[in-house]
Parts: C-alpha cells; sequence; structure tokens
C-alpha cells in the first residue's frame, strides 16, 4: 500500500511511532519533521495498486557503469548508446552497480553518496539512463569508505561524522556477531582523542556507520532522497542485515533493524509513488524471506538461495534439493516480490544454501566449481572458525561440465538455468557478463588479488560486438538466445511476478512447475530436463487441460496428444501454454 491511502498526519502518526522505537530518549515530533525535510518534496504522488508495481514485462540488467569501456567516451555514455542498440527492446530497468567515488570493493566503499564517479560520467548521464529504465541503484548503508569526509572528520573530532561511526574495546566479548569476512572486527585508529577502535563488518576499507544516532538516519534520508530526485526509483539496500549493532548479540537481523527498513519504504513511498525498496541479505532462505516484514518492508528480496541450488542441480542432473526448495517457498505477500537472479557481481552466495544442501553434496559442489577455475571465499563463524562464504566463477565458467567432468553441454545448460529463473515467480535479473557468456577472467583476478574479480571483466565495446555478431562464438549464440527468451517471457500474462506457482512432480532429472495468470486465462507448464540424457514426461502427470490447445512457447511445436508422452533433449526446456499472446 502507497502512503496516498492515508492521509499526513496518519503518515506522521506512523513514523513518530517508529522513530519512538528506535530513539526513546528523542523528541520524536522533531524528528519526525527533519526526516520528512531529509527526504524532500514530494515527486509522484499517483495511488499505485500493489499488482501495478510491476509486470511480466519487466526484467532487469545488472551491470557495473563501465562493463564496457571504449576509447575516448565516458563509460556511461558507452553503456547507454550499447543499451539502446541491442536491449532496449528486452530490458526494462537497469541496475547500476555503485557509480560514485570509491576506495575499494567494486564501489561498495563508497568516498561521496552525492558525486558521480567521474572516471564513469556525470549525473547527468545516470538521469538520461532513468529516463528509457527504471533505474536502480545502490544504498551502501551499513558502511562508508575510510577515505570519506565523515571518517576524515570522525578523525578529528568534527561534525558531520564526529559521532556517526561504532565503537568497541578490543577487550568486549564479541565472538557472537555475524561476518560475512574473516578480517579482524575491530580497526585502530589515531584519532584527536587517541587511538579508538571502529567496527568494520566487511574490510578496514570499510567502517561501519552508527543507525543508534539518529544524525546518521537523516544523512541517509537525504542520500535517498536525492537518488529518487536523479531518477533512481528502485533502491538496493546493500548489507542491510547487519545494520544495527548492539554489543552481546549476532548484530545481523536486529530488531531494530527491521524498523530501520520500515521507515525508509514509508519515507520513500511518501516521496515517490513508485519507488522500490530492495534488500540485499546474502543469508540463510528462512532468514531471508523475514525481509519481507508484513507487507511494510522490502517490496523486492534477493532470491538467494536460487544460485547455488540451481547450479548445483545442473552439475548433478539431479533436482530434488532444487524441488524441495520451491516447495517450501511461500508466494511473495501482496505487493511484495522475489528477485531471481543466478549471477551477480559478487560470487555465489553459499549461505543461502545453508539447511537446503547437504555437507557432502555442498564439498562436491565447491570441487567441482574449483576444476572449473573458480575461487572459494570465507567468513568467520560464530566460533571464529573460517567457513565458506561465497564461491567465485564466471556463471558460463561453471557449467563448463557436471560432477562428472568437462563436457560439450556448456551452452546449453547456462540455456537451462536462465530459462528456469525467467519462469520462476517473479522477476528476473540477468548480470550482463551472463548475457555475453563471459568466461573467467584470470588476469584480472591475477592482477587484482580478490576473488570476486574473476567475474567483473570489462569488455572493449569493438572486441565485445565483434564477438557479438560472430555466429560461431557462444557470445553470439548466447546473447541472441537470451534476448529472444526474454521477449517471450515478457508477452505471457502467466509469468507475471505474482502468478500462481505450483511445483509438479517429477521424475528428479526434471525441474517443473505450472504458472497461472492473475486472471485464470493464461497456464504454462514449465519443464527443465536438469540432465545431459533425453527425458520422457508423460503428459498426463501435468493436466494437461483437454478442451484447450497447448503449444511450446519456446520451439513453437505443439501438443496435440494430451495422453502421449513428451521427450525432451538433454537440457531442454519447455513452456507449455493454452495461450499465447505473439511476441
Amino acid at each position: 500500500m502507497t502512503t496516498d491511502f492515508f492521509s499526513l498526519p496518519e503518515l506522521k502518526s506512523k513514523l513518530t511511532a517508529l522513530l519512538a522505537y528506535l530513539y526513546p530518549n528523542a523528541d520524536t515530533d522533531a524528528l519526525t519533521q527533519q526526516c520528512l525535510e531529509a527526504i524532500g518534496p514530494r515527486i509522484n504522488r499517483a495511488i499505485v495498486p500493489p499488482e501495478q508495481l510491476w509486470s511480466e514485462q519487466d526484467a532487469l540488467l545488472i551491470t557495473y557503469g563501465n562493463s564496457i569501456r571504449s576509447p575516448n567516451e565516458k563509460p556511461l555514455d558507452t553503456l547507454e548508446q550499447f543499451l539502446h542498440k541491442h536491449l532496449q527492446d528486452t530490458f526494462s530497468a537497469v541496475h547500476v552497480l555503485p557509480f560514485f567515488p570509491h576506495s575499494s570493493d567494486g564501489g561498495f566503499a563508497v568516498i561521496d553518496y552525492t558525486q558521480v564517479d567521474a572516471e564513469l560520467g556525470e549525473w547527468d548521464d545516470i538521469e538520461t539512463l532513468g529516463q528509457d529504465f527504471k533505474l536502480m541503484g545502490d544504498l551502501v548503508i551499513n558502511h562508508v569508505s575510510s577515505q570519506s569526509g565523515w571518517f576524515r572528520n570522525y578523525q578529528y573530532g568534527k561534525d558531520p561524522g564526529r559521532d556517526y561511526f561504532v565503537e568497541a574495546s578490543p577487550h568486549y566479548d564479541l565472538s557472537m556477531v555475524v561476518r560475512p569476512r574473516t578480517s579482524p572486527l575491530l580497526r585502530a585508529v589515531e584519532t584527536n582523542e587517541g587511538v579508538k577502535h571502529v567496527w568494520c563488518t566487511f574490510s578496514h576499507d570499510q567502517i561501519d556507520v552508527d543507525f543508534r544516532n539518529p544524525k546518521v538516519l537523516l544523512e541517509y534520508l537525504k542520500i535517498i532522497g536525492l537518488y529518487l530526485d536523479k531518477g533512481v526509483q528502485w533502491l538496493r539496500l546493500d548489507a542491510v542485515a547487519f545494520l544495527w549493532k548492539e554489543i552481546g548479540t549476532p548484530c545481523i537481523h536486529l530488531p531494530q533493524t527491521h524498523e530501520v527498513i520500515k521507515l525508509l519504504r514509508l519515507l520513500m513511498e511518501y516521496k515517490n509513488a513508485h519507488a522500490i525498496l530492495i534488500s540485499e541479505t546474502n543469508v540463510p532462505n528462512r532468514e531471508n524471506l523475514t525481509y519481507f516484514g508484513n507487507s511494510n518492508e522490502a517490496h523486492m528480496i534477493y532470491n538467494f538461495s536460487l544460485p547455488p541450488l540451481v547450479i548445483h542441480a545442473l552439475l548433478s542432473g539431479n533436482g530434488q534439493y532444487l524441488k524441495g526448495w520451491l516447495m517450501s517457498m511461500p508466494p511473495s505477500p501482496v505487493g511484495c516480490a522475489y528477485l531471481n537472479f543466478t549471477a551477480s557481481h559478487d560470487g555465489i552466495g553459499l549461505r543461502p544454501a545453508e539447511g537446503l544442501l547437504s555437507d557432502e553434496e555442498l564439498e562436491t559442489f565447491l570441487k567441482t566449481l574449483q576444476s572449473f577455475g573458480g575461487r572459494i571465499s570465507s567468513r568467520t563463524g560464530q566460533n571464529g572458525e573460517s567457513k565458506p562464504y561465497e564461491a567465485n566463477i564466471s556463471l558460463f565458467d561453471a557449467f563448463k561440465g557436471t560432477y562428472q567432468g568437462t563436457d560439450r553441454w556448456q551452452e546449453a545448460r547456462l540455456l537451462c538455468s536462465q530459462i528456469i529463473m525467467l519462469a520462476l515467480e517473479g522477476i528476473p535479473a540477468f548480470y550482463i557478463h551472463t548475457l555475453f557468456a563471459t568466461p573467467n577472467d584470470l588476469d584480472k583476478l591475477e592482477a587484482t588479488q580478490h576473488n570476486r574479480s574473476i567475474n567483473r571483466t570489462n569488455w572493449h565495446k569493438g572486441e565485445l560486438e565483434t564477438l557479438l555478431a560472430d555466429p560461431e562464438t557462444p557470445q553470439h549464440r548466447i546473447f541472441n538466445a537470451l534476448q529472444r527468451l526474454i521477449r517471450i517471457r515478457c508477452a505471457q500474462p502467466a509469468f507475471h511476478p505474482n502468478a500462481t506457482q505450483f511445483t509438479l512432480h517429477l521424475q528428479p532429472e526434471v525441474f517443473g512447475f505450472w504458472r497461472q495468470s492473475l486472471r485464470r486465462t493464461q497456464s504454462i507448464f514449465c519443464l527443465n530436463n536438469l540432465s545431459d540424457r533425453p527425458q520422457e514426461i508423460s503428459l498426463t502427470n501435468i493436466n494437461l487441460i483437454s478442451t484447450e490447445n497447448w503449444r511450446d512457447l519456446i520451439s513453437g511445436e505443439a501438443v496435440t496428444d494430451l495422453y502421449g508422452t513428451l521427450t525432451l533433449a538433454p537440457y531442454q526446456c519447455v513452456w507449455l501454454t493454452n495461450y499465447e499472446k505473439k511476441v
């Protein structure tokens, strides 16, 4: 529900209640007014029914601003030209990963939230992208760069910043704190008041801000207001699960964190009724689902369990874990949606597979990816032990083979993984390097000594377009196949992000599910062969209605014998539908 369904006094009442919980010692009436002033004047007051926030026509492209480069051009200009030439009719939304001045972590150690990195372009370039696409940006909300103005002010005891960071004594018992990294949690820094120890959840270049201070909240509301004014309509809350710190707790998923997200959603919807808040919480599935709240926290959550389970299913040729997970997944609440992805600028998260894959399966999974050139990054567990955190590998090379070794089905497995993602409940999101069948970037890995660099290639535009134009290259075949599939998907009402979904019970090698449109006019039976062997499916097992005409949307072939069998070639996928909207 958007804020226009209640009056401004009601909005202030809800806001005051949230602030009273977060800051019980503050003047909440005054703080409420400060929050409204920080977010800034309203942009769009139009009421948006929940089912119209997105549709089957939405697909998201994830890219760095400089994933494609061309000599003597601003990278954001190059990106815009490429999108208009090749992908204007394919994607409705574009996520430009952090485009701010930064000091490390691929843009996630932000120096200045109010500026565009001069090496990429200017705010005008960002606004131009926002005119043609739903634009998604990152709010790196848990931490800032050690080179930021706020942190330098902290060291000198100046405002703004002198009281913006989390301090802790190295003598405290911090063993309960959940970490995504293995580096020491605290960093000793010189200040005008002597040596202090600041909290660094991720790296010593990324200093955690202290949301227990309401001035920090107001700073981030100003940043959100700026982004919305600049055309960033979808906002990704990076690492938000770690936001609130309380000594003696795991410092992840704390109740105050959820209340902050409710507050941000409330104010974002107040400013722009079309704004979308997305939580990025790379954690086990049950924990991840809590970020929907009661349809009052994130509009979308990343479907973090999908990548490891889909990849595992295709490497093993067995979908039992993937099927078990899908059967247990609740439909997204009203006004919410899953954001489905199989690859990203980071690695394949392993925490979301906890409780879903057995230890033995996970060990085989990781050894196989390492044999295909992948790297494994670790985290520190609650007892101080090192545990696998993510697998770093390009999605294309993750499918070089199976648990039996390399084979000739690499491209087919990649396409199968994307067809599964396209059909599932939610909005599909494609990392740009999946579209290009980009292999492991071992040169960049060697140069940076950072595992994540293996999947962060910077293509030269001329070289890329030469490969895309050559029918003999995997880049050409994958790029054109995925464009076609996305366009087919975006024309089907049964693929609305909130359309009905049921899991089918078929042999382990076939992963199947049924989608039905919101108006119940279209059904699509999605059947995916996860193996390198043909699979026969009895059509009586999927209940095709005899009064309807059925056709595979992907191949175009009609199904006339509803009591016969359907043979799927290795890694073949079909979308059987009773209704087809021409593309």
